[in-house]
């Protein structure tokens, strides 16, 4: 009897054709006791009238298979689909050529009534019966290959490693034949009567006898490959096979040299060829091979930088489809007769481009996106922040019911079709195949999907922005070579202080004065911009210096396409580029150097930021990708400058706080460090091996200890390492050291990659000199010499700076150790009134021999944020020993605590750290707008911007201009030097000193 899940209620509850169901469960059982005592069951019965009723392919198949129809109402449709792709791996790949030809069809069929029945009957969902009939292709084109090549080998043109075995994937391996599967099979999205598209490659140095004779062996068994899946026999055939995805089809022959692939992609390859490799994978021959292609592909694929040029490059192949926009019309209209639901508007097609255009634009930055199967990809996006949710789930949902469609569209006859009928009967038979009442019913719910499809695809690729001269609310027009009367009074107009200057200029670009205007493409784009890239910087408090800026960054570009397109892309960008650029120099230098930052302004990308699993999510997955040492470098390097300026940038527009900005930035230098520590170390164990047990750890102090990075903070490290007592000396390297130096070496090229100048600059500048005995002690020291000397030999000032101590790379064992031995150090008794004088005696000699620099110097001045770290430090090392739980590396949350303890009256902590906050917030975007400041006033954008930070940190009560902020940050001064005075001590500041703050 069918298992309870094969039940009558998951069945189309009603025939189409009531005579052909009827007759094929008359047909059925007429087969035997079995097939008869199936028909007579409810659900068996069911089944057939389902598949008699609406699909004369599958009524045929389930009368030439009832043993198959038998086994999945036995054992259900996975082990019945295990029990028929079984035969393909243990026949033998040397039987004739008719033997393994009739054994492909077998497996076809069944498989192919299993998938079905599974489908229809609701026992499957769509990724696993696409997924089935993928693992169907593999198994026969595994098999098929390992025959092919079997039989060139007797013919002495090839020599097979794994020869002599029976399984297929042996005697591949090594044979220099790579099939990789693309579109529906690489991605195991295959229809139900679907093309297989192939790239068939191969290495002609591997396996042939002769290497100039490689390619006509493995052309010929390419050709041999399509004829044996596509042969017609009574049994049926296998599989139509396309190999028109090869490199230039027109020019190539059927089998690509696999360096000649890598030539042609790296240096001809289209967009429309990078989106179809997202899905490419191995599914037949020497699988290894094919992944090591796929790796060195990888580049020409996944693009570092974000590719917004390639959008309007692939969606011209969609419009293309289309033939026109004008076909567009409103789907309340629709004629759902005769629709192609994968190339119509709202259709397959539009989804798979959605997401794959997506997948092109954000996948070099994040591996996670590179899913090649198209519901994995939309969840993926949607994780990430990269895809409206919403959307992703429309999008998702409309997917399954269109291939649900397609499929029951292929079913009916086995034909490769995607179009619904265009009469009255072929809709209504689709629509009860599918379970509707009627083809009005199925008519509403598809005409629901493809709205939803076309609007959210319409947003995101077919929206233009509009561009025309009357957002500038005037004339502009930059050709010739003088002014336009009109454009100059509409530059008036809209705020240029100096519009025959700014004309000069646009006129410049247009004429091709930068390189990056030259090429036709970029002036049609530059036009197109104009209006509204002035309107934007018109917007800007001094619209004429930011223009200027942006001029200092189109003259130092490359290539100007990439960002132009961008920028037409997304009209968006242009606020936020003109006003990064009217308040921050220095990040507007950043973008003159490093064009691909502009990518980090986009609303997706600085929303990641501030919402997403954070900046330094891919980091470590890109760093372990690298092929070796010095590539993990740069990448580390490039993707730390790119998120650098990612957060800086949101930081500025007011998207991210202090807080979150200083703990965006300290997360991403732990993951650049963490994912680096490993890989210098293992480069360095290729020289002296390892030391038996030993580990080395970083461990970060400073504002990276705290999590309160800074815009252009050093790195405050210590490197401390452990071994067991007998480890004496590293083993397994060609050059053994003694442990110790051992370590002090591997700390030096710890510090080497962090610190040295690449492409991208610096990773980070690192600053060592808070390690035990400071710069003259070795830059690497044993935990046993880090506990004594704090227990020994440390200074308060040292003692202070460990509060803000914690591991960040390294072992986890490694890390729990140093943490005990910190903590250790921190609450160590009888250092209270030490704590409290020495820090008054510290900060009163700073003020002697440090004092502030203007009177922006937050950090330095009476009352700055020094003082506030001072009286969070030494009262935690005062107390600790009685409460260790006031430890916290960051200042905010030290003075929490040791408010909740009621050391610091509650008033007093509340007041602290807010002035915290405000000084860094201040200190933060002083320095990504001015960096030193020296004078009272601030250029129009800086004071903006600034007023714009600290309006949540002084609220309810924000200053409206400076000198209502001066007034407040002069009245937290003083409540700061205040409470300095009460709990750590007095200290004596001269008249001078006063003065300069």
């Amino acid at each position: 009897m069918p298992p309870p899940s094969l039940s009558p209620e998951r069945l189309p509850p009603t025939a189409f054709d009531p005579q052909a169901a009827a007759r094929l469960v008359e047909q059925f059982a007429e087969r035997g006791a079995a097939e008869r005592g199936f028909a007579a069951s409810a659900a068996g019965a069911a089944l057939l009238r389902a598949l008699g009723g609406h699909s004369p392919f599958l009524a045929e198949l389930a009368l030439r298979e009832p043993a198959t129809l038998l086994r999945l109402a036995e054992r259900g449709p996975d082990e019945a689909f295990a029990l028929a792709l079984d035969p393909l791996g243990r026949a033998d790949p040397g039987a004739g050529r008719a033997a393994v030809g009739a054994l492909l069809r077998q497996a076809k069929r069944q498989g192919a009534l299993i998938a079905a029945v599974a489908d229809i009957a609701g026992l499957w969902t769509l990724d696993r019966v696409t997924g089935a009939l993928s693992d169907l292709a593999d198994a026969a084109l595994d098999y098929a290959c390992a025959h092919l090549l079997r039989d060139a080998a007797r013919r002495g043109e090839l020599r097979l490693p794994g020869g002599g075995r029976s399984d297929p994937r042996a005697i591949a391996r090594g044979s220099g034949l790579v099939v990789l599967g693309m579109g529906k099979l690489g991605g195991r999205e295959l229809n139900y009567s679907s093309d297989v598209d192939l790239l068939v490659l191969f290495d002609p140095e591997a396996a042939a006898y002769h290497a100039e004779r490689a390619q006509a062996c493995y052309v010929r068994i390419a050709r041999e490959l399509v004829r044996l899946m596509e042969e017609r026999t009574a049994e049926g055939y296998v599989f139509r096979t396309d190999l028109r995805l090869r490199p230039d089809p027109a020019a190539t022959p059927l089998a690509v040299s696999i360096p000649a692939a890598i030539t042609y992609y790296e240096s001809m390859g289209q967009n429309w060829e990078r989106a179809a490799m997202i899905k490419a994978r191995p599914v037949a021959g020497d699988r290894a091979a094919g992944e090591a292609f796929l790796r060195e592909l990888r580049p020409f694929v996944w693009r570092r930088h974000l590719d917004f040029a390639a959008v309007a490059d692939i969606h011209s192949i969609k419009r293309q489809i289309h033939a026109h926009k004008a076909e567009r019309g409103a789907y309340q209209q629709i004629q759902v007769a005769g629709l192609d639901v994968k190339l119509g508007r709202g259709g397959i097609r539009e989804i798979e481009f959605t997401t794959q255009v997506l997948q092109l634009i954000w996948g070099g930055r994040d591996p996670a996106l590179r899913d090649p199967t198209t519901l994995g990809a939309l969840a993926a996006l949607a994780a990430a922040g990269k895809l409206d949710r919403r959307a992703a789930a429309d999008l998702a949902d409309a997917y399954v019911f269109l291939r649900t469609v397609e499929h029951r569209l292929q079913m009916i006859a086995d034909r490769q079709t995607h179009r619904l009928p265009e009469d009255a009967e072929g809709l209504g038979r689709i629509a009860s195949f599918l379970g509707y009442d009627g083809a009005e019913a199925f008519g509403a719910a598809l005409t629901t999907h493809l709205m939803r499809v076309e609007r959210h695809y319409a947003r995101l690729f077919e929206a233009e922005p509009s561009l025309a001269s009357a957002e500038a609310g005037g004339s502009l027009v930059f050709t010739g070579v003088e002014d336009d009367p009109a454009t100059i009074e509409t530059l008036r107009a809209m705020g240029y202080t100096n519009p025959s200057g700014v004309a000069a200029m646009v006129r410049g670009w247009h004429h091709g004065r930068p390189r990056a205007t030259r090429s036709e493409r970029a002036r049609e784009l530059l036009t197109a911009l104009m209006p509204a890239l002035l309107a934007a910087f018109a917007r800007q408090p001094q619209p004429d210096v930011a223009l200027a800026r942006f001029d200092a960054v189109l003259m130092r570009l490359a290539a100007g396409v990439q960002v132009l397109s961008l920028l037409h892309h997304n009209p968006a960008l242009l606020d936020r580029l003109a006003g990064l650029l009217g308040a921050a120099p220095a990040l507007a230098d950043h973008l003159a150097r490093n064009a691909e930052a502009l990518d980090g302004l986009l609303s997706g990308a600085l929303a990641s930021v501030v919402a997403g699993p954070g900046p330094a999510a891919a980091l470590p997955a890109l760093v372990k990708d690298a092929r070796h040492l010095e590539e993990a470098l740069e990448t580390a390097r490039r993707l730390a400058s790119e998120r650098k300026f990612e957060i800086d940038a949101a930081a500025l527009e007011g998207l991210l706080d202090a807080d979150a900005a200083g703990e965006a930035r300290s997360a991403l230098a732990d993951a650049a460090i963490g994912a680096l520590l490993p890989r210098v170390a293992a480069d360095f164990a290729t020289r002296h091996g390892r030391v038996a047990g030993g580990a080395l750890a970083v461990v970060a102090l400073g504002k990276l200890g705290g999590r309160e990075m800074l815009p252009g903070s050093d790195l405050d490290l210590i490197l401390i390492y452990d071994h067991p007592p007998g480890a004496e000396t590293s083993t397994g390297g060609p050059r053994p050291l003694p442990a110790s130096q051992y370590f002090i070496r591997l700390a030096h090229a710890v510090v080497a990659a962090i610190t040295a100048p690449g492409a991208e600059g610096r990773l980070y500048e690192v600053d060592m000199r808070l390690r035990p005995s400071g710069s003259k002690g070795p830059v690497a020291v044993s935990l046993a010499a880090f506990e004594r000397y704090h227990a020994e030999d440390a200074w308060t000032w040292e003692r202070m700076a460990l509060t803000r101590a914690r591991p960040v790379a390294g072992p986890a064992a490694l890390r729990r150790k140093i943490a005990a031995a910190i903590r250790g150090a921190l609450t160590r008794p009888g250092a209270g009134e030490a704590a409290l004088r020495d820090a008054a005696a510290m900060r009163a000699r700073m003020l002697r021999d440090l004092p502030p620099e203007g009177p922006w110097d937050v950090k330095l001045m009476p009352g700055g944020l020094v003082e506030v770290e001072f009286v969070a430090q030494a009262l935690q090392l005062a107390h600790a020993a009685e409460r260790p739980s006031l430890l916290a590396p960051a200042t905010r949350h030290a003075l929490a605590a040791l408010g909740k303890a009621r050391i610091l009256p509650a008033e007093e902590a509340a007041a602290l750290i807010r002035a915290d906050r405000l000084w860094r917030t201040i200190l933060g975007l002083i320095r990504l707008t001015v960096g030193r400041w020296r004078e009272a006033s601030l250029p129009g954008p800086v004071a903006a911007a600034l007023l714009r930070g600290v309006a949540p940190v002084l609220a309810p009560d924000p200053p409206v201009d400076l000198a209502g902020l001066r007034a407040q940050m002069q009245r937290t001064a003083e409540t700061v030097r205040a409470v300095f005075a009460r709990r750590i001590g007095p200290v004596e500041v001269t008249a001078a000193e006063e003065n300069g703050a």
